[in-house]
């Protein structure tokens, strides 16, 4: 094959990678409670957050016996209002900054 061919993929994964590296990177944070169901916590994930049935599901078990979980992690301007989705469903969820 040829390299001119394969260059212009290898310039758009740098591009890729870069991007996802501008900017705070930050984490929804949902602690556990003794108000919401399982059922409720996974429609909630699955809703707001886009997760698929089987990763909501993981989650709100993590979230159940480590008594927190890292839920979404992206750009603070895209989460912040899955972040106030979820705490206006009824969870209890805060919005961090991680270091990367």
């Amino acid at each position: 094959m040829n390299n001119s061919q394969s260059q212009p993929w290898k310039d758009l994964e740098d591009d890729v990678l870069t991007e996802e590296y501008i900017g705070e990177v930050s984490e929804i944070i949902v602690y556990n409670d003794d108000v919401n169901t399982f059922d409720w916590v996974i429609e909630c994930f699955m809703e707001v957050c886009k997760h698929s049935f089987e990763q909501a599901e993981q989650l709100s078990m993590i979230v159940h016996f480590r008594g927190k979980a890292s839920v979404k992690r992206g750009v603070f301007e895209v989460l912040r209002p899955m972040k106030d989705a979820l705490c206006e469903r009824g969870l209890s969820a805060v919005l961090e900054t991680i270091k990367v």
